[in-house]
């Protein structure tokens, strides 16, 4: 059976950042001697936040989703990934919807379907809640526009309104819960 040794040396020098790694295995039965392998220098261990090179739903590397206190679409995806939502984006399904000035980005989450409307600034959502009736997510005194027996799910936040339209409370709670917890800040 062979033995294995590992050490970790620090050299010497004044290069106090670089370390050694050395292996050294014992003979097992039928071998003459030991032998020994020096590996290049050892990296300092990182205490942040591992990054990933993996893209978001929408085809954006994951890394460069800007943190300005804005959500943009990357940063939904990742929040809804984070949240334990398998996010699936729906590609052209999305129609303009009666009270709001931007096209929605649709997505399925599991069976249910959230539309998010960005808008450039917090602002502007203001005006455009303004003029809707939250508990419908329409205009004033028009019919639900989304779907006979849905009861959408009103979100917003900074820049953001979401509309889910599930009809599991649980899952309505955790949506609202992911996206009222604020836009990645800077």
């Amino acid at each position: 059976m062979a033995a294995l040794t590992l050490s970790l040396a620090c050299s010497g020098s004044s290069r106090s950042d670089e370390q050694t790694q050395s292996v050294i295995a014992a003979p097992a039965q039928g071998e003459r001697s030991a032998q020994s392998v020096t590996a290049s220098p050892l990296k300092p261990i990182s205490t942040s936040a591992p990054t990933s090179n993996a893209a978001t739903a929408s085809g954006t590397p994951a890394n460069t989703c800007p943190r300005t206190g804005l959500w943009a679409r990357c940063s939904v995806e990742k929040r809804l990934s984070q949240a334990g939502y398998v996010v699936r984006p729906l590609t052209g399904s999305a129609k303009r919807r009666n009270g709001f000035s931007v096209e929605p980005i649709a997505y399925m989450l599991g069976p249910s379907r959230l539309e998010v409307f960005l808008y450039p600034t917090a602002d502007a959502v203001n005006r455009e809640v303004q003029g809707l009736d939250t508990a419908l997510v329409g205009p004033r005194s028009t019919p639900n526009q989304w779907g006979i027996g849905m009861h959408p799910t009103f979100v917003r936040s900074a820049n953001l309104i979401a509309v889910f339209l599930t009809d599991n409370p649980t899952q309505s709670e955790r949506l609202t819960l992911a996206l009222t917890a604020g836009a990645p800040q800077p």
